[in-house]
């Protein structure tokens, strides 16, 4: 058993002195590291460029490409903004909806009666008192709900 390990570290001793790095490996990563160090440098161009700064030396061809670019580039940002906002507006008609739901329940729950009737109007609709609910009040306040009809004119009102 001791022999067949001496031999298997003998073995990959000898192979690893055999296959040094070879240098046509290394000359082939430092090229491809000098390519990708000059492909760097032109994406950070670029990107100045997007950016309205080095421009300089552009020449006019140069100049309406990028202008071609940056339109494109608007173009595709407004088209996602209009998407959001139609997702946005739909999810809160879902949510108005829900919320029409709800507040008719609620009204039917304590005996109250919307005004205005039907739905489809964006309309804020106000929440009248049943008749026996509307007779009492103990406390007076500025807010008024109710019929324009049943409403005192104050001296400074017009």
């Amino acid at each position: 058993m001791h022999e067949t390990i001496e031999r298997y570290q003998k073995y990959t001793k000898d192979s690893q002195a055999n296959n040094p790095p070879s240098e046509h490996n290394m000359q082939q990563l430092k090229h491809e590291a000098a390519s990708m160090i000059k492909k760097i440098e032109l994406l950070e161009t670029s990107k100045r460029k997007l950016l309205g700064e080095g421009l300089g030396p552009c020449t006019i061809e140069e100049l309406q490409q990028l202008e071609q670019q940056l339109e494109r580039s608007v173009t595709t940002i407004r088209a996602r903004k209009m998407q959001v906002y139609k997702q946005q507006i739909e999810h809160l008609k879902e949510k108005e909806k829900a919320l029409a739901a709800e507040n008719a329940m609620l009204c039917e729950k304590f005996g109250l009666q919307t005004r205005g009737g039907g739905g489809g109007s964006n309309e804020e609709r106000a929440v009248v008192p049943s008749a026996e609910i509307s007779e009492v009040s103990d406390v007076e306040t500025e807010l008024f709900i109710g019929l324009p009809e049943t409403r005192h004119k104050r001296p400074y009102q017009k």
